[in-house]
């Protein structure tokens, strides 16, 4: 299809973009909709790559040549001035392109598990930055895939696309249907269960890497209080970051990137 250059602040086919800055209604919509949103286009580039279809783009004239290129040719392109973009979509649009994506159906856990050695966990991170942060470490730092809690912030929302770099496309990742019983679910399936966590008996991260473990579930928990104690009654460790200088912890996606780390070279790979 041809840019569309006809489009103003209240244009119906603008529906998908409309007003993205209210977080709750976003939530909502998005999965009843079936669609998320790439902003940027190397983040839109990725996207595709993941083999995500796209239902429209909307973009600034100065976006249009590196957008357009990307996207099947069917796929509706909608140029307008800045001023359009940031009055439909409540924010100004840096990056100068979204798409408005399809989204795709998750695996089941059992799935998800079946080939990986490493998973992230994360249960009830409502920040869409930090949860982007952490896939984001996840990709970079050798996690095989992610399973978000019912209660963790959307993966797919905007935010968290953005501030993974797209990664959230990059690494598998589920939504656990029971909760805290994936994590049995994860044991069953021969995962250590480590929960990151300030807890008396917790053990130090470096130890419990050091100790060989075939294959490692890393539980984070939300922002404020950390690891509920229904999941922590589900982790076979409790683990820790050592700290100094009084500092009790760190950001959960500061953590995720050390942990990860520290982790990299933990778990075992399966016989031949």
């Amino acid at each position: 299809m041809s840019p569309q250059f006809d489009v103003g602040p209240d244009d119906p086919r603008l529906a998908d973009y409309r007003d993205l800055t209210d977080v709750a209604l976003r939530r909502r919509l998005e999965p009843e909709r079936g669609l998320y949103m790439a902003e940027g286009a190397k983040v839109i580039a990725r996207a595709l790559a993941a083999g995500h279809t796209p239902r429209s783009v909307l973009c600034s004239p100065r976006w249009l040549e590196s957008v357009e290129g990307l996207v099947p040719p069917a796929t509706p392109v909608f140029v307008a001035p800045d001023a359009v973009l940031e009055s439909v979509t409540g924010f100004a649009v840096h990056r100068g392109a979204l798409a408005a994506m399809e989204r795709p159906a998750l695996p089941a856990l059992s799935e998800l598990a079946r080939e990986a050695r490493l998973i992230v966990v994360i249960e009830g991170v409502v920040d869409h930055t930090n949860v982007g942060a952490i896939f984001r470490s996840a990709a970079g730092l050798g996690a095989d895939a992610v399973v978000v809690s019912p209660t963790c912030a959307d993966p797919l929302y905007r935010r968290s696309v953005k501030v993974s770099m797209g990664t959230v496309f990059q690494v598998p990742w589920t939504r656990a249907e029971s909760w805290p019983g994936a994590l049995d679910e994860l044991r069953a399936a021969g995962f250590a269960v480590a929960g990151l966590a300030l807890t008396p008996d917790a053990v130090a991260l470096d130890a419990f890497a050091a100790a060989g473990h075939a294959r490692v579930a890393l539980v984070l928990g939300t922002e404020g209080d950390g690891l509920t104690r229904a999941a922590l009654e589900h982790v076979d460790t409790a683990v820790t970051i050592p700290m100094r200088g009084g500092v009790d912890s760190l950001n959960v996606a500061a953590a995720s990137a050390v942990a990860l780390w520290e982790l990299r070279d933990a778990t075992t790979p399966p016989p031949p």
